[in-house]
């Protein structure tokens, strides 16, 4: 039997995981970067457990090719992301560390009042 805590982590990580692998590549520029955030982030929350996510992806390291945009890499990354499963709640983290997107869990609570209320 799995726990409501192990599950929610379980959640994150996932999620985490799938979204790096699945916009790595994307075209991107300064520009239009909003735009894929808010793509990144409506994708996310439609999938199960998902309470909040947020992301942000670091301009700074955008920088065009021939062709005028950037291609989306891992260590633009900043994402936020808050599961929920029954009684507990993960919120984990994709970021860079260093020259390396790190993914990690932030904290994580369990019991009837996971919210901080």
């Amino acid at each position: 039997m799995v726990s409501d805590r192990e599950q929610a982590i379980f959640e994150a990580a996932v999620k985490l995981g799938a979204l790096y692998h699945q916009w790595v590549g994307t075209p991107i520029s300064p520009a239009t970067a909003h735009l894929v955030e808010k793509a990144i982030e409506g994708s996310v929350k439609l999938q199960p457990y998902v309470e909040e996510v947020s992301v942000h992806l670091d301009r700074e390291l955008m920088s065009p090719n021939v062709f005028g945009y950037s291609e989306l890499k891992g260590l633009m990354f900043h994402v936020d992301i808050v599961t929920r499963v029954g009684g507990a709640s993960c919120h984990a983290r994709l970021c860079r560390r260093g020259e390396y997107p790190l993914m990690e869990i932030i904290e994580c609570h369990e019991g009837p009042n996971v919210s901080g209320d």
